[in-house]
């Protein structure tokens, strides 16, 4: 599975489970593979790739969030399903 978004892209995301939960922005700052995150290959099976993102508007010290995109072609952060629109 092919990532299509990339280092610098700027994107909205939602947390799908949270009602009251604000649409969010961030950006792209590294785009990892399963080995790249040190996991074995049994990982292959849930995650197809990681996503590394600073939420916007940046501060002092960024926050850093890490998606996982699922082999169901879910998106997820920490845990949890989000929906992502690239931004151009």
């Amino acid at each position: 599975m092919q990532s299509e978004i990339k280092v610098g892209q700027r994107f909205k995301f939602k947390i799908l489970s949270d009602n009251r939960a604000p649409e969010r922005q961030a950006v792209v700052t590294r785009v990892l593979s399963n080995r790249e995150e040190a996991f074995g290959p049994e990982v292959d099976l849930y995650f197809a790739y990681w996503v590394e993102a600073h939420e916007l508007p940046k501060t002092e010290v960024p926050t850093t969030l890490v998606f996982q995109r699922g082999t169901d072609e879910n998106v997820y952060l920490d845990g949890r399903q989000v929906s992502i629109t690239l931004l151009t």
